[in-house]
């Protein structure tokens, strides 16, 4: 008998009691972990740590009212336990109109489709040491930088299933793989740091760990002597190491929770224009290799692909299926949750669609302007929109870089960001939430 099939028993045997105890619907999800992780600083090394862990989660319904528990201990008794404790609490606790299950017309059926998101490769602690080591000893090579502040590499992998009281039964793996380094350039009061990684789903995918070290230094060697830029208002245009921010910031006021609390800047933004027209924000859950692929979501609904922002036209909110019932609307297959939470909104993969221009193009008529590469804290204000963020980089003059810059604020209300945005043509996969380089017009920049 295989593994999952193992624990497809033991969530059936669950929900099975958790019935005859009294719940009217109930589903569970379990999770088993793996990660291997090596760090080293100036060629010795820091840690190498491998870690194993299992958790279940049940949720049960009894009339409106649900309650969450959750277990790392798989014995039967433990399990038992488990049930009635939840069935206690769901007893208790408030009622909520708006949980419930889905109903089973609604659930993702067939053959689970095969999204590459799993390596079965598992890297030996030998090629994480070798991956952690070439990336630093290619970053110390390059002539200005002083010191290291570390490099690590790492491997990781997770085991889904869930199943429900409405007939659904499935279960994913995913997988994960990274190296990268920091570094420190120059010395005494004139020392700048930076870093680089590489991220991916299957190990030989990762970017060449002596690439990542040479351009972690050659980041770092570029900031060296900073300067304060001028206080002015004038174009920002985002590295795509912190152009994501803006997307993600978008995704997180369409959230079908803060809508449905009407604690969105965007709460009356639904069928309008958002984004300039030349933007469109994608969700693809179903790419090859991507880190959040996966054919349904965690209440058991079909996964699909959509534009999130069409031409500049906001299209949906992110829901699932309490907010949507909230909302009076459908969900939109993007419930999330872990082991010890009830389900949630959260998007998969997304990214805003590449622009025509190259990065070069799109700075060439700024006279003066701030190319940003890193951002500091959560400056956003979700309520109002209002933006406001410690920022470095370099500035801009005559179209080209000049000088580095830091100890910037960048500042703006998102509402009036979103519809001066101009995407480049660099669009890269590296994050759960991607975007090419962006330029805005006209933001608030404070310096000297």
């Amino acid at each position: 008998m295989s593994q999952n099939q193992d624990i497809a028993n033991i969530l059936d045997d669950m929900l099975k009691k958790a019935k005859a105890k009294g719940a009217d619907a109930a589903d569970a999800v379990a999770a088993t972990a793996i990660s291997l992780s090596h760090e080293q600083r100036l060629g010795k090394m820091e840690s190498l740590e491998r870690s194993e862990a299992h958790d279940l989660g049940l949720r049960v319904i009894i009339g409106k009212s649900q309650a969450i528990v959750s277990s790392n201990d798989w014995k039967e008794k433990a399990l038992d336990e488990l049930v009635d404790r939840a069935i206690s609490m769901a007893k208790t606790v408030p009622e909520d109109p708006y949980i419930g299950l889905a109903d089973p017309d609604m659930l993702f059926t067939g053959d689970v489709p095969d999204y590459e998101t799993f390596d079965p490769e598992e890297p030996s602690a030998e090629t994480l040491v070798e991956r952690a080591k070439t990336c630093e000893d290619a970053a110390l090579a390059v002539e200005g930088v002083t010191n290291s502040e570390g490099a690590s590499a790492s491997w990781s992998s997770a085991d889904i299933f869930m199943a429900a009281s409405n007939g659904f039964s499935a279960g994913f793996k995913s997988s994960s793989s990274s190296v990268g380094v920091s570094v420190i350039a120059g010395e005494g009061t004139g020392m700048e740091t930076d870093y680089d990684y590489s991220s991916k789903v299957w190990g030989n995918d990762l970017t060449d760990p002596a690439e990542v070290g040479k351009s972690a230094s050659e980041r770092a060697i570029k900031k060296l002597n900073p300067r304060k830029g001028p206080t002015i208002q004038a174009p920002v245009v985002f590295d795509t190491r912190v152009s994501m921010r803006i997307a993600s910031s978008l995704l997180g006021a369409i959230n079908g929770s803060s809508i449905a609390r009407g604690t969105s800047f965007l709460k009356d933004s639904l069928g309008k224009q958002v984004m300039s027209k030349n933007i469109t924000l994608k969700e693809d859950p179903h790419r090859l290799r991507g880190y959040g692929s996966k054919a349904f979501d965690a209440e058991g609904l079909p996964t699909a692909a959509k534009n999130i922002v069409d031409e500049g036209m906001l299209t949906t909110w992110i829901m699932d299926l309490r907010t949507a019932r909230q909302l009076g609307m459908e969900s939109t297959g993007n419930a999330s949750r872990g082991a010890a939470s009830a389900p949630s909104p959260s998007t998969t993969n997304t990214y805003i669609e590449a622009g025509e221009l190259s990065p070069e193009e799109l700075i060439k008529d700024i006279k003066s302007g701030f190319y940003v590469t890193s951002i500091m804290g959560h400056g956003a204000n979700m309520i109002t929109g209002d933006y406001s963020q410690g920022a470095a980089g370099f500035w801009i003059e005559n179209g080209e870089i000049a000088y580095p810059v830091n100890e910037m604020t960048i500042a703006g209300n998102l509402k009036d960001l979103f519809l001066e945005l101009t995407p480049a043509n660099n669009l890269t996969f590296r994050y759960g939430t991607d975007a090419p380089t962006i330029r805005i017009e006209g933001m608030t920049i404070a310096g000297a």
